[in-house]
């Protein structure tokens, strides 16, 4: 019998965060009119969903899904320092775990190869409570794009550095960390949506499966 976990409790905490993010992400998501908050906030819903099951879920967690995105998108180690302040050691040290750089000049990050190859690298390692949130990440991610894949096609992929043979390596990379690992229902909603897209691009777009963006134009 699965012994009892510690019910989630949102506090005050949690309001600050959300407030911290939304101070700081005033952008869109790519290529929409969505407000960048829509990915955090569901994010954070994502492993609020998690509660109860195989992995506890903190409020810390829920944080860190919230401010996720912090330090790597506005301003590197410098946010993640103010993050480590105002929320605490626990916190940060997650948000750094889902961060795949920590460039302070957004504009000088890393090439995303490098970027990604080395955030999964880092992911093996990550403790449970980084995972859950990372897969939560990227199933926000994968369903945005097979939504947005059925709703206007291959030019989806224009509003991504990389194609969908990039992209797909990318997911597909992620499954291999998760699945060992994470008993969960984002990990399998995770595959579920990744096989549709790969689908999608394999059978209704075959072209594109091979097509880098460079390629592409």
């Amino acid at each position: 019998m699965k012994s009892p976990t510690q019910p989630l409790i949102l506090t005050e905490r949690f309001t600050r965060a959300v407030d911290y993010a939304r101070v700081l992400h005033t952008e869109f998501r790519k290529g929409t009119q969505i407000p960048y908050m829509a990915h955090l906030l569901g994010v954070a819903s994502l492993v609020m969903g998690e509660a109860g099951g195989a992995i506890p879920v903190t409020e810390d967690m829920v944080i860190a899904a919230i401010l996720h995105d912090t330090a790597e998108d506005h301003g590197g180690q410098r946010t993640l320092d103010d993050v480590e302040e105002k929320f605490g050691s626990n916190v940060a040290r997650m948000v750094e775990g889902l961060s795949d750089t920590l460039a302070e000049d957004h504009d000088k990050k890393e090439g995303w190869e490098a970027r990604k190859t080395a955030y999964l690298a880092r992911l093996r390692a990550e403790p449970e409570d980084v995972l859950v949130i990372s897969a939560a990440d990227k199933l926000y991610n994968a369903k945005a794009i097979l939504d947005d894949l059925k709703e206007i096609g291959p030019a989806v992929w224009d509003r991504f550095k990389r194609g969908p043979k990039e992209q797909l390596w990318y997911f597909h990379s992620l499954l291999e960390v998760f699945e060992p690992r994470l008993h969960s229902r984002t990990a399998g909603e995770l595959k579920r949506v990744i096989d549709e897209i790969s689908y999608l691009v394999a059978t209704e777009w075959p072209g594109e499966q091979g097509a880098t963006q460079s390629e592409k134009g």
